[in-house]
């Protein structure tokens, strides 16, 4: 009886190891299934891929810094790139609601509380973390901000 109660312990065991180890080998395959994809590829002059407006792997979307070259003051330069990220975020199947983090970088840190007023609201009423920063020497293209973000989809 002893002996019969060990082999069906055994039995069990070696079936609970069997079923996790095939869902986490399942789990694997998937992952590496999971393709990186591109959107809105800048090249070089030599036509060479320099990097990407943003860029989706799983579930996960990553956008580049966006700016605004054009003549404007902060709050017009802020909208544009909240614009522009929206567009990257939905192209690649998100949205403003489901960014985590957003990184913000000012040419002058005296435009901050006008930018905050331009920014407000644009991400839903649960905003991602954010990093503001001055940047020293400007943002480049004379942008008066520059902004990245993590979403997911």
């Amino acid at each position: 009886m002893k002996e019969q109660r060990r082999s069906t312990l055994k039995k069990l065991f070696a079936t609970i190891a069997g079923v996790t180890g095939l869902g986490l080998a399942t789990k694997a395959k998937a992952d590496t299934a999971s393709e990186k994809e591109v959107f809105n590829v800048v090249k070089d002059d030599q036509d060479v891929p320099l990097f990407s407006g943003s860029t989706k792997f799983g579930n996960m979307v990553f956008v580049a810094g966006k700016g605004a070259h054009f003549d404007g003051d902060i709050t017009a330069h802020t909208k544009h790139v909240l614009d522009e990220i929206e567009k990257e975020l939905v192209k690649a199947g998100s949205s403003m609601q489901k960014v985590l983090k957003v990184s913000v970088f000012l040419h002058d840190l005296n435009d901050y509380k006008a930018m905050n007023e331009a920014y407000k609201g644009r991400f839903g009423n649960k905003p991602p973390v954010r990093t503001t920063v001055a940047v020293y020497g400007g943002v480049p293209g004379d942008s008066l901000v520059e902004m990245d973000c993590i979403a997911y989809i």
